[in-house]
């Protein structure tokens, strides 16, 4: 029997929405449209799980059936199949190395390794390394390579795409067990998005596109948590810097974004600056999640009295209701035991311009603590 089959326990604080989405409750399990069969799987879903998953697995079993019984074409289904397939491969490969923060490295499949970009994702990811980050990437050539080289194989994810022009992964890291096969680019950018503490994106075409305006999309959405995001060129280089110009000719101008989605990510030709960008959000900030209408920011070291009362003055427009206060872990927060020594800082979020709560991390990890 693999290794990787049985019952593991996930940390909620890896939870890449921050609880948003969480339900157990069996009320929303559905039906086959067969009372017997639907007691059947309910007992099948129990006896396999036993805790909590139990109402979800039961869910997911009763969404097989009606798929099988539905109006799917076989093709569909297929897709479907594989695509769970997919995601429960990666969350068994990234499962053993939960506990390491990760960055995504995105950038052109093109570029060679005597240009300046390769070099700079390799300068990038060897600084992130050092830092204690295993870096991500789509194990393609060009920057993904780059990305893995700097890396090296030990810190090393490749997410790799079939494609009918790029069959195999980079030579740093092909034939590794954290090389993960994948048939669909959603499933792919899924686990880009879901397992990374940190996204970083070089010079590339459509497909760097694609993964950066996801990431941003779902940051400034609140469909995942705020991480860093930086736009990288190589020295000199104007590649991010004329993108950056048409999101503010273009977009912003236009009212089609606010002032504060730009403090959603850097733009910089300094690697030194993108690495301090990405650890110094985990100077003093750890994670957050929603407890009902609550956000529970956990941080390590409390916030002094005088700064605190500052920062809640300053970012009182992100509060919906009531006042932000510090805390200890609230009794909801009892499945992450492991985190009751953090301390808390409890408002009443307004689940809207995610910007503006970037920039309340960053006055976290900068304000005076005890």
């Amino acid at each position: 029997m693999s290794e990787r089959i049985g019952k593991k326990q996930i940390p909620q604080e890896r939870d890449f929405t921050g609880g948003l989405i969480l339900s157990e409750s069996c009320s929303y399990i559905g039906s086959t449209g067969e009372k017997k069969l639907d007691e059947k799987i309910m007992a099948l879903a129990q006896e396999l799980d036993a805790g909590s998953n139990a109402c979800l697995l039961a869910e997911m079993m009763v969404t097989a059936v009606r798929l099988s019984r539905g109006a799917v074409s076989t093709g569909d289904f297929k897709m479907m199949n594989r695509a769970l397939k997919e995601m429960r491969v990666a969350t068994e490969v990234f499962y053993p190395y939960r506990d390491i923060k990760k960055v995504a490295v995105f950038g052109s499949a093109r570029t060679l390794p005597e240009e300046e970009e390769y070099q700079t994702a390799v300068r990038f990811s060897k600084r992130m390394a050092e830092e204690g980050f295993m870096t991500i990437t789509g194990a393609g050539p060009g920057i993904m390579a780059a990305g893995n080289e700097g890396a090296g194989r030990e810190s090393s994810f490749g997410l790799n795409i079939a494609l009918p022009f790029e069959a195999a992964a980079n030579l740093f890291i092909a034939k590794d067990e954290k090389l993960i096969d994948f048939n669909y680019f959603f499933t792919r950018k899924l686990s880009f998005v879901k397992e990374a503490n940190a996204a970083v994106a070089l010079p590339g075409g459509f497909g760097t596109m694609d993964e950066i305006f996801e990431a941003l999309t779902l940051i400034q959405t609140g469909k995942a948590i705020v991480y860093p995001i930086v736009l990288l060129d190589s020295k000199g280089g104007k590649y991010w810097k004329f993108w950056n110009q048409f999101v503010e000719e273009h977009l912003h101008r236009l009212g089609l974004i606010s002032d504060s989605d730009f403090s959603l990510f850097l733009v910089t030709d300094d690697v030194e600056e993108a690495v301090r960008e990405i650890t110094h959000f985990y100077n003093n900030f750890h994670s957050y999640r929603y407890v009902g209408d609550k956000l529970v920011v956990r941080i390590k070291k409390k916030i002094k009295e005088k700064a605190f009362h500052h920062i809640a003055k300053e970012f009182k427009n992100i509060v919906k209701s009531g006042e932000m206060v510090q805390s200890e872990a609230l009794p909801e927060e009892g499945d992450e035991h492991e985190l009751d020594a953090l301390h808390r800082i409890v408002f009443r979020h307004k689940r809207r311009d995610f910007g503006r709560l970037r920039e309340f991390i960053n006055a976290l990890n900068d304000a005076d603590t005890e």
